[in-house]
């Protein structure tokens, strides 16, 4: 099990199989993960001891700073990123300085690469706090999860740590009003002796009348990639059938990207 935490707070700039070439900031601890999801895909292994405290994490200011000087370097090396992205060891938007960190990033961007984008990859489920929800607006990129339109299937896939209903989550999603990017990962495998796959034919048709209700201004799907923290039992999806799936999103009129 060769899954791995993020050591600093700015890493890459990196090759993003769905972003580009994007310059990663993780605003949570080097030493373990804070999210209130714990995915059985998770690159960054599992979520140990969900109910501690979020501990110590990089103030607003150390941000800016690490941001300053990581843009400053680039910018002398002429080596411009595409994005500017938020994601590293959790879920992101649980920073208690989130919506100032990217109020932070866009005064940056703007002074060293104004062509860059800002991205968030969150998992969807603090989309009711008012600020979190103004934060991922102002964002270039807002790519938001959804695995399933099956709470059965969410819960064995991300595995909540807080209170989350799939018809909640899609109204709120919803209210973006397509301001936003659904990031959906296609697996298949053994959990806990049980077949997991979300690409049935009934996942598939209820998650695609969800993506018809959300109306995103694209969607984004993938398979893992990586080494998963379960062990091994979890299966890619081809690519193939990754873009048959993806030509039923772009059938409803959305833009659809398909990394295998």
């Amino acid at each position: 099990m060769a899954t791995f935490l993020f050591d600093d707070i700015i890493f890459g700039p990196v090759k993003s199989r769905r972003l580009g070439v994007s310059l990663g900031i993780n605003l949570l601890p080097t030493n373990r993960k804070i999210c209130n999801f714990n995915c059985i895909y998770c690159e960054c292994g599992w979520t140990k001891d969900p109910e501690k405290t979020i501990g110590h994490l990089p103030t607003r200011v150390d941000v800016y700073n690490a941001l300053e000087q990581k843009l400053s370097e680039m910018k002398e090396n002429n080596q411009p990123p595409d994005v500017i992205t938020y994601a590293g060891n959790g879920e992101p938007t649980l920073h208690p300085e989130f919506p100032g960190i990217i109020d932070d990033s866009i005064t940056l961007r703007n002074r060293f690469f104004p062509d860059a984008k800002i991205a968030v990859l969150s998992n969807s489920t603090t989309i009711t706090d008012p600020q979190i929800k103004a934060a991922l607006l102002k964002a270039d990129k807002n790519i938001l999860k959804l695995d399933s339109a099956f709470d059965s299937t969410v819960k064995v896939h991300n595995q909540p740590q807080t209170s989350l209903y799939v018809e909640e989550l899609i109204k709120n999603l919803s209210g973006f009003n397509g301001k936003l990017i659904i990031q959906t990962l296609f697996l298949r495998g053994l959990y806990n002796g049980a077949v997991v796959d979300n690409t049935t034919p009934a996942e598939i048709s209820a998650w695609l009348k969800a993506i018809e209700r959300i109306r995103p201004s694209e969607v984004m799907i993938y398979t893992i990639s990586r080494d998963t923290p379960e062990g091994g039992k979890l299966n890619k999806v081809p690519v193939k059938e990754l873009r048959r799936i993806a030509a039923m999103v772009e059938s409803l009129g959305i833009k659809t990207q398909v990394s295998g």
